[in-house]
């Protein structure tokens, strides 16, 4: 049964992905995208990971999808301008490499055996693997990185307001 689970998320995050490329509107790309990032959860959960399914919901599927979103609807890509411009071929060869990276991947996927999978014994101890562990070691060791990271995040997202309200310049008439 999880098997058919696996295969179900698989095709489900495949489909979602290449939905996100070929997609005519930015707004429309994104939405794929929170399926595919749903999907790739849902795929961490069946490979009993429930922790990174958790985390790849609520920080990527979420949080990172909210701003984005947010920053999409600042930039205003519904705008007849902006539908004007846009270049189709740019589309079509992202499908084009898409589907060439897929037939490079095949024969990888196809030589995959699952079963010879090292799986780390004693996860749910308080040992490497647990998520006590990892808290420790996040908020401890890596605190500062941490939080340049978020202070990074907040620049960028700032910086992306700023650009978008910018006033537009008319020349000047002489």
């Amino acid at each position: 049964m999880e098997t058919v689970f696996f295969f179900f998320f698989g095709a489900l995050a495949l489909a979602s992905a290449i939905s996100v490329v070929a997609q005519r509107r930015v707004f429309y790309s994104a939405l794929s995208l929170i399926i595919c990032l749903f999907a790739v959860g849902a795929l961490y959960l069946v490979l009993e990971a429930p922790f990174i399914a958790a985390i790849q919901v609520i920080v990527y599927a979420g949080a990172i999808m909210v701003l984005f979103l947010f920053v999409i609807m600042l930039l205003d890509p519904f705008s007849k301008t902006v539908l004007r411009d846009k270049r189709k071929s740019l589309t079509y060869l992202a499908a084009i490499l898409g589907l060439g990276i897929l037939v490079l991947l095949v024969p990888i996927l196809q030589a995959y055996d699952p079963a010879k999978t090292p799986r780390s014994e004693g996860i749910g101890d308080a040992g490497t693997g647990s998520v006590r562990h990892l808290g420790e070691v996040l908020f401890d060791q890596y605190l500062i990185p941490f939080e340049v990271t978020s202070v990074l995040i907040l620049i960028a997202i700032i910086g992306v307001v700023v650009l978008a309200k910018r006033p537009k310049r008319h020349p000047e008439k002489n």
